[in-house]
């Protein structure tokens, strides 16, 4: 009952964040700093797609063990 009501009280409360310092900002703020801005959207991407790719991995591992019984 307790995990239940913690769960509760972190999704009603939001906090605000940032995701990037404010030197790495500026950079992709900057028209100067658009290869840096376009290193960053990669990262981002990269960071993104792994865990969509693991979970594909492990689903279609499920499906074969399932499957071959």
């Amino acid at each position: 009952m307790k995990i239940k009501i913690i769960l509760l009280f972190l999704l009603i409360i939001s906090f605000d964040s940032y995701s990037q310092c404010s030197m790495c900002r500026a950079v992709i703020e900057s028209q100067e700093g658009q290869e840096m801005a376009e290193g960053i959207n990669d990262g981002i991407k990269y960071l993104a797609i792994i865990p969509y790719i693991l979970v594909a991995f492990v689903g279609w591992r499920i499906y074969r063990v399932l499957k071959s019984n």
